[in-house]
């Protein structure tokens, strides 16, 4: 009887602990709508389809994990900005060899890297708006076309810039 008696008062204990804690970690409350802007590539080294393709994963980003649903007018929350960098620039050469008729050759390496400056406004509370600079990198083998990087690297980096914007307005750890 007794065991019983503490496995309810257990039941009811965690119960009440379930309704007092939210796992969700979100700092969006109030918020309904969001605007997300095209994020413009003005980066001195042009990638055509960058622009689009982080636009258009960032809307998905927080229409797709939040329950903000898109506006174009009068948001509750307004993200916006611009890439400000992307470059491809030699790195160092990698200890991995590739044996060749020529000889042996030393494969070097590249990195290619993606600034972003971002522009969040919370017009419900205002003291979470903030403007910050992201910016991430990705290592990689010289020996990949320009299709590669597009393909595999500029998506690597561009995931990681927006799961930090993400982290940063919705987290808010």
């Amino acid at each position: 009887m007794n065991s019983l008696k503490n496995l309810f008062l257990l039941f009811i204990a965690v119960g009440l602990l379930n309704s007092c804690y939210s796992f969700t970690g979100s700092s969006l409350k109030d918020e309904k709508t969001v605007q997300i802007n095209e994020f413009p590539n003005n980066a001195p080294l042009v990638n055509p389809t960058l622009s689009q393709q982080f636009s258009t994963d960032i809307q998905n980003r927080f229409l797709q994990r939040t329950t903000l649903k898109g506006t174009k007018s009068n948001p509750d929350i307004l993200i916006e900005g611009e890439i400000t960098d992307y470059s491809i620039t030699p790195t160092n050469i990698s200890s991995n060899t590739q044996q060749t008729s020529a000889g042996t050759i030393q494969q070097s390496q590249n990195k290619l890297t993606i600034t972003v400056k971002v522009h969040y406004e919370n017009k419900l509370h205002p003291d979470l708006s903030f403007d910050r600079t992201y910016m991430d990198e990705a290592a990689f083998n010289s020996d990949l076309s320009q299709a590669d990087i597009e393909a595999s690297q500029v998506r690597l980096v561009t995931e990681r810039i927006i799961n930090k914007i993400f982290n940063d307005i919705v987290a808010n750890w």
